[in-house]
C-alpha cells in the first residue's frame, strides 16, 4: 500500500485542542496522524470506528504497539562482513476499533446520504478524541452520532470507546457490530527510505479465537520474531430499548452484533473496552485470560471513570510541564500539541523507547534513534524525570546486544549501541549514514550525564548508568588512534571513518561533533570512576571486576581526551565539520530547483557527499551540548558559516539553529527557525506528516523555548568542601523575549525541585513551586529560591539590536 502526499493544513487556533470542522478528503490521511491517540504503548491513528468508506480517499487504519515487531533478514545484493543482518519493524496490529452501524436496511456511509453537521476534537487536557455529527441516510432517516475514544495512561494495555447513536426522526432497527479485524498490513516503503517496511501482506499467524458472552479475543504470533499478541474487546450496551445480541465471524473479522429496537430521541450507547497484551510482557499461555480479567475490570469502571482517571493523569502532567506563550494563539496550540504527542509516544516501562514517528505512523519502521537522547530526553528529564529514567533503563536492558555489536565490528571490548533498532539489534542496512554514526555512544553517555546533574540519582548510577558509560567509552580507544598529523608538533588522538549528525557528509575523518562528544564521554567516564572509587569503593570494585576494567585503560582514556583532535580553521575562525569539509566544492544552491529538496530524494548519495552541503545541524549541535567550551564570537562565526550551507532537510535541524541564533543575538532568526519547528506537523511543512509525527522536532520545540529563549544551561560551580574542591551542577538562565510575544513561562524539575520561569518585557520572575530550595544563575547573578523566599523578580535588560 502506498500513501499519498498531503497538503498544507491549518486549524482554528486554540490553546488546548485541535478541531476539525469539516471533512476534507485531501487531508484525511494527514488528520489520521494529527488526531491520533496513544499512551506510550498503544498508538491508534484517528480513523473512524466505521473505517474509511469514501472511495479514493487515502487512509491508513493503523494500530501500533511500542516494541511489538516482526523481523526479517536484510537482503544485500553485495554482501560484506559485519553488516546488519536483521531488520525489525513495528507492526500494524489487528484493528480493535471497529464498529459498524446499520439503520434498518441502510449502512451508515458518509459517501452516501448527507452530512448535516460534523466536528472532531482532540482535547489535550482530557486526552479524549471526540467526534460529533448529524447524518441523514438516502432514505431520509437522520441520526446523531457522538463517539469518544481514549487510550489509558493508567493501564498501558487498555483503550476504550463510547459510541452513542440517537435516532432523530424515526423509530426502528439500529444495528451495531463491534469487532476485531485482523486483515491488516503495513505500508510499503516504495522509493522513500523514510516511509515504511518492504514487507507486503499479513505477517501475523492466527493461533486461537475466543468468544464468551460480551468478550471476544484473538491470539496471533509473528512468523519470525516469535512474539504472541492477544487482541481483545469487551462490549457493554446501554439502552432502554429492547435488543438482541449475536456473535459473528466473517473471514478475518470477529465480533458481536447488537440489534436494537430504537426509539426516536432515545440514546443508544455502546461502551467498548479493548486491550493488547503481548508475550513481551506476559507468558504467551496467559495472554487471553489476562486480557479477559483486565477488560472485566475496565467494564466495571466504565468509560466515565476511565475518562476521569485520564483527566487526572493529564492534570498532573500539565501541572509539571505546561509551557505558556502569550501573543500567538497558533504557536500556543503547536506547543501543547507537541508536548501532548510526546507524552503519548514515549515508552514508560523501561523496555521500550520512543520512535522517530512515535506511535502515529510507520515512518522509519518504528525504529528508535539518537533522537531520543539528544532531542527528546531533555523534555522528559526536566518535566517528567521518572519517564527520563525509564528511557535510560531501556538502554541498559540492551547493553548485552550493544556488546555483541561491538564484537561484530571487531572491537575487542566495550559496547556499541545500534543506530536504529527496536529490540536492541542494529537494523540500519545503509551503514554510511547508519552504523558509521558512532556518536550514538556519546549521545547516550551525554544523556546519563545530564540525568545525573539534574537528579543526583546515585542508585541509578551504581546499578546501571556507570556500566553503560564505561562500556561505551571503551569503543573510542578501539575506533581512534594516536598519531602525529601533518603540520602538528605534537601527537593527537584522531577518529577516522565516521559519520556525524549531518547525514549529507558521510564517513569522514575527525568529525568535530563526534570527536568533541567522544572527549566529553571519556572525561565523564574517568569522573565516574573517580567518584565511585572515592564514595562507593566496594560498588566500583565489583563493577570493575565484572567488566575487567583496569587503571591502564583509565590512563589511556585520560590521554585520549587530552589529545583529542578538534579541527579548527584559524583563518576563518570556525570549527571545521571534519578534516575534508572545507576542501569540498560548495553546493550550487542557486541552481537547485525548489522541488529538488530534500536532496536525498533527488541526488545519489555520492553526489551529495562530495559537496559542501549539510542536511542538518552538526557543529552547531556541539556548540549547544558543550556550550561552556566555546566563546560567543566563535559561536557566531560558526553560525554564520554553517547557516549558509545547510538545507534543513532534516526535521532535527531548525530547532538547533534557533537556539544558537538566540544565544548569539540573532533574535529574529531565532524566532523564524523556532516557528519552523513548533508547527512543523500541524502545518505539515515537511510534507510527510501523514506517515507520522516528528517526535524529535516536538522535543526540539521545548528545547527552543527553554534552551533558546530561556537561555537555560547547566553550569558547573566549584566549591570548597571538607574533602577539598567539589563541583556541583547549577541551572543557569539568560532569558530573552521575542518581540512577537507578550510573555512566556515554562517549568523545570531540577535536583528534586520544581521551578518556574516567567519572562515578560520588563521582568524575569523565578518561582519555587515544589521543594525546599535551590540556587540558580540569572545572567551571572546567583539567586537562591527558598521556602522563605520562593520568588525572585529581576528586571530584564534592554534587548540588544538584532545582529543578523
Amino acid at each position: 500500500m502506498q500513501l499519498s502526499d498531503a497538503t498544507h493544513l491549518s486549524f482554528p487556533p486554540e490553546s488546548w485542542g485541535l478541531t476539525e470542522q469539516s471533512l476534507a478528503d485531501v487531508n484525511n490521511q494527514l488528520n489520521e496522524t494529527l488526531f491520533a491517540l496513544g499512551n506510550g504503548y498503544i498508538g491508534l491513528r484517528a480513523c473512524a470506528e466505521e473505517g474509511e468508506q469514501r472511495a479514493n480517499v487515502p487512509s491508513l487504519n493503523g494500530s501500533y504497539l511500542n516494541g511489538f515487531y516482526e523481523s526479517e533478514a536484510i537482503q544485500y545484493p553485495e554482501n560484506a562482513y559485519g553488516l546488519a543482518r536483521t531488520n525489525q519493524f513495528m507492526l500494524n496490529v489487528p484493528n480493535a476499533k471497529c464498529i459498524e452501524l446499520h439503520i434498518e436496511d441502510e449502512v451508515f456511509d458518509l459517501q452516501r446520504g448527507s452530512l448535516d453537521q460534523y466536528q472532531r476534537h482532540l482535547d489535550f487536557k482530557t486526552g479524549l478524541l471526540t467526534r460529533t455529527l448529524q447524518w441523514t441516510s438516502p432514505k431520509g432517516r437522520s441520526i446523531r452520532l457522538h463517539s469518544q475514544r481514549l487510550v489509558s495512561f493508567d493501564n498501558k494495555h487498555l483503550f476504550a470507546i463510547s459510541y452513542e447513536v440517537t435516532p432523530l426522526n424515526f423509530s426502528g432497527r439500529i444495528s451495531l457490530t463491534s469487532s476485531i479485524d485482523s486483515a491488516v498490513k503495513n505500508i510499503e516503503a516504495g522509493d522513500d527510505p523514510r516511509v515504511g517496511s518492504a514487507i507486503s501482506g499479513p505477517v501475523l499467524h492466527k493461533l486461537e479465537v475466543m468468544q464468551d458472552g460480551d468478550f471476544t479475543a484473538t491470539l496471533h504470533r509473528t512468523h519470525n520474531s516469535g512474539l504472541c499478541l492477544a487482541t481483545a474487546q469487551q462490549n457493554c450496551l446501554h439502552t432502554t430499548a429492547s435488543y438482541t445480541s449475536t456473535l459473528q465471524q466473517s473471514g478475518e473479522k470477529i465480533g458481536q452484533r447488537f440489534d436494537v429496537d430504537a426509539v426516536q430521541g432515545q440514546v443508544i450507547c455502546l461502551e467498548k473496552f479493548c486491550s493488547y497484551y503481548s508475550s513481551r510482557d506476559f507468558p504467551a499461555a496467559s495472554l487471553l485470560t489476562t486480557s479477559k480479567q483486565a477488560l472485566v475490570m475496565a467494564q466495571v469502571q466504565g468509560f466515565t471513570q476511565l475518562a476521569k482517571a485520564q483527566r487526572a493523569y493529564l492534570d498532573d502532567f500539565w501541572a509539571q510541564a505546561d509551557v505558556r506563550v502569550s501573543g500567538d494563539a497558533a504557536l500556543q496550540q503547536g506547543i501543547h500539541f507537541n508536548m501532548f504527542h510526546l507524552l503519548q509516544s514515549v515508552g514508560r516501562d523501561g523496555k521500550t523507547n520512543i520512535a522517530a514517528k512515535g506511535l502515529t505512523g510507520e515512518g522509519y519502521e518504528g525504529h528508535y534513534f539518537w533522537d531520543t537522547e539528544i532531542y527528546i530526553f531533555p523534555f522528559f528529564l526536566y518535566n517528567k524525570p521518572e519517564i527520563a529514567k525509564k528511557l535510560l533503563e531501556y538502554r541498559y536492558q540492551y547493553l548485552p546486544q550493544a556488546r555483541e555489536r561491538a564484537r561484530q565490528l571487531s572491537h575487542a571490548s566495550g559496547a556499541l549501541y545500534p543506530w536504529r533498532t527496536i529490540d536492541g539489534e542494529e537494523c540500519s542496512a545503509y551503514f554510511p549514514a547508519g552504523t558509521a554514526q558512532y556518536h550514538i555512544n556519546a549521545d547516550i553517555a551525554y544523556s546519563i550525564k545530564l540525568y545525573m546533574e539534574a537528579t543526583g540519582d546515585t542508585d541509578f548510577l551504581l546499578k546501571q548508568g556507570a556500566e553503560i558509560v564505561l562500556e561505551t567509552a571503551r569503543l573510542w580507544m578501539g575506533l581512534g588512534h594516536f598519531t602525529r598529523m601533518r603540520g602538528q608538533q605534537q601527537e593527537v588522538f584522531c577518529i577516522n571513518e565516521v559519520t556525524g549528525p549531518d547525514e549529507y557528509t558521510a564517513q569522514v575523518n575527525n568529525n568535530y561533533y563526534t570527536n568533541a562528544m567522544a572527549q566529553m564521554h571519556l572525561r565523564f567516564a574517568v569522573d565516574i570512576v573517580t567518584q565511585l572509587q572515592t564514595q562507593h569503593a566496594e560498588d566500583y570494585h565489583q563493577l570493575a571486576k565484572k567488566i575487567s576494567l583496569d587503571n591502564a585503560e583509565l590512563d589511556a582514556w585520560q590521554r585520549a581526551a587530552a589529545l583529542m583532535f578538534l579541527p579548527y580553521d584559524a583563518e576563518r575562525g570556525i570549527h571545521e565539520q571534519d578534516d575534508s569539509f572545507l576542501n569540498k566544492k560548495p553546493w550550487d544552491f542557486a541552481a537547485t530547483p525548489k522541488d529538488n529538496y530534500p536532496l536525498l530524494l533527488h541526488y545519489h548519495p555520492l553526489v551529495i557527499y562530495r559537496h559542501q552541503v549539510c542536511k542538518q545541524a552538526d557543529v552547531l549541535l556541539a556548540l549547544l551540548l558543550l556550550s561552556d567550551q566555546f566563546a560567543l564570537d566563535d559561536k557566531r562565526r560558526d553560525f554564520d558559516f554553517y547557516e549558509a550551507v545547510t538545507t534543513h532537510d532534516s526535521s532535527l535541524s531548525t530547532c538547533i539553529f534557533s537556539i544558537i541564533a538566540a544565544e548569539v543575538g540573532y533574535h529574529d532568526k531565532a524566532y523564524d527557525y523556532f516557528m519552523q519547528t513548533a508547527r512543523l506537523d500541524l502545518d505539515n511543512t515537511h510534507g510527510n506528516t501523514h506517515y507520522g509525527v516528528h517526535t524529535a522536532a516536538m522535543g526540539g520545540t521545548w528545547l527552543g523555548i527553554a534552551y533558546g529563549f530561556g537561555g537555560m544551561r547547566i553550569r558547573h560551580v566549584h566549591t570548597e568542601g571538607g574533602s577539598g574542591e567539589q563541583t556541583r551542577a547549577q541551572l543557569s538562565f539568560a532569558p530573552v523575549l521575542p518581540r512577537q510575544w507578550q510573555d512566556y513561562q515554562f517549568r523545570v524539575h531540577f535536583q528534586g525541585q520544581l521551578l518556574e520561569l516567567e519572562v515578560n518585557q520588563s521582568h524575569a520572575t523565578y518561582r519555587l513551586l515544589r521543594g525546599n530550595g535551590v540556587k540558580l544563575n540569572h545572567g551571572g547573578q546567583v539567586l537562591e529560591l527558598t521556602t522563605e523566599q520562593p520568588v525572585w523578580m529581576l528586571s530584564m535588560p534592554a534587548q540588544e539590536p538584532n545582529h543578523a
